[in-house]
């Protein structure tokens, strides 16, 4: 395990993305999204990623410089195709315009097609914070996961997030997955040969497993049983279907498929609070919520109850000071990325 400052991290990975020809303001997009979540604790979708990211733009099967064009619009949505870009700088264009149509329409709901991996949900809810909006993304992915009952991956994990602005108090983003553990982490067990734990997933015979290599061969599940099943077949109904992208085991596999675009399906939702109440008042009533539950009568050996995204904000900062943590693994896999695209390695 190294600690890396984050700011030399970030730089690496935009100088390696424009060692392949990608325009420097999207290089810097990709590389910001992968240490941000590093920054957070989500290193599941952090630069462990950068191997998988770089090869399937070197394989030509995701497109190095960012088109995004509009197949449909009307007052209140846009249907957009990302024509094969990144999901990240996709992700982020997408969003500008849908606050743009928010601020117009009071609501915006926008649904992608032929899009690919598009990293933290959360990076683009963000984004309408500064502008005193909510926001939800969503996206769907691989299969992974069974149906509820089942044990043959039809689902993905199906990751969504929502922010909500708040006053004096820290804004709240949700940003999960709709299986136990995003894919992503088993992935970083089986590369690190860590163990995972139990009710994480099953093996290819249905049967529980600690094992991160049979987890990869069987499927995850989803959190909450039932429930997260529902949840990861809707995200897929709104970002897969209704998109016109690929759904459930029709998209392709980024790991393994170096032939076929994946053809991810996103959607968006941004609403402004300004058309519903007074911004001030939301914030207000938010900020009096948060203190309610921060407030509320805690189990036994609990210290303190936290609302969604505070601890990643809390590790955030953290990092931010004392750098971020990186497996060997993965500081190798950025060496040899140096090595082969010709970028000085400054971390």
């Amino acid at each position: 395990m190294k600690i890396i400052q984050w700011e030399p991290l970030r730089d690496l990975c935009q100088k390696l993305y424009e060692a392949q020809g990608m325009p420097a303001d999207e290089a810097f997009l990709v590389a910001d999204s992968l240490v941000d979540a590093d920054l957070s604790g989500v290193e599941s979708h952090g630069v462990s990623r950068m191997p998988i990211y770089m090869k399937r733009i070197e394989e030509k099967v995701v497109t190095n410089k960012c088109r995004v064009e509009v197949e449909k619009e009307f007052p209140g949505g846009l249907a957009l195709n990302a024509c094969n870009s990144m999901g990240i700088v996709a992700g982020v264009k997408v969003m500008e315009m849908g606050i743009k149509k928010a601020k117009e329409s009071g609501f915006a709901f926008i649904t992608v097609s032929h899009s690919n991996h598009f990293g933290t949900a959360a990076y683009f809810t963000r984004q309408a914070l500064k502008e005193n909006m909510i926001a939800f993304a969503a996206t769907n992915a691989p299969s992974t996961m069974a149906p509820w009952g089942g044990i043959k991956a039809y689902l993905g994990t199906n990751p969504f997030s929502v922010a909500i602005p708040a006053g004096d108090q820290l804004p709240i983003i949700m940003d999960m997955a709709t299986s136990v553990v995003a894919q992503g982490k088993i992935i970083m067990a089986a590369k690190t040969n860590e163990s995972i734990p139990e009710g994480w997933a099953i093996n290819k015979e249905g049967v529980v497993t600690t094992d991160p290599k049979e987890a990869l061969e069987g499927t995850v599940l989803p959190f909450g049983g039932p429930k997260g099943y529902g949840i990861a077949l809707l995200v897929d109904i709104l970002s897969g279907i209704l998109s016109g992208a690929m759904f459930g085991p029709h998209l392709n596999n980024m790991w393994n498929d170096f032939e076929n675009p994946q053809n991810v399906g996103h959607c968006f939702a941004i609403l402004d609070i300004s058309k519903y109440i007074e911004v001030e008042s939301f914030k207000s009533r938010i900020d009096q919520m948060i203190q309610e539950i921060k407030t509320s009568p805690k189990a036994k050996g609990v210290e303190e109850i936290f609302m969604p995204g505070e601890i990643e904000h809390r590790k955030s900062m953290k990092r931010r000071e004392e750098g971020i943590p990186v497996s060997s693994v993965v500081y190798e896999d950025l060496k040899a990325l140096a090595e082969k695209w010709n970028v000085a390695f400054t971390i």
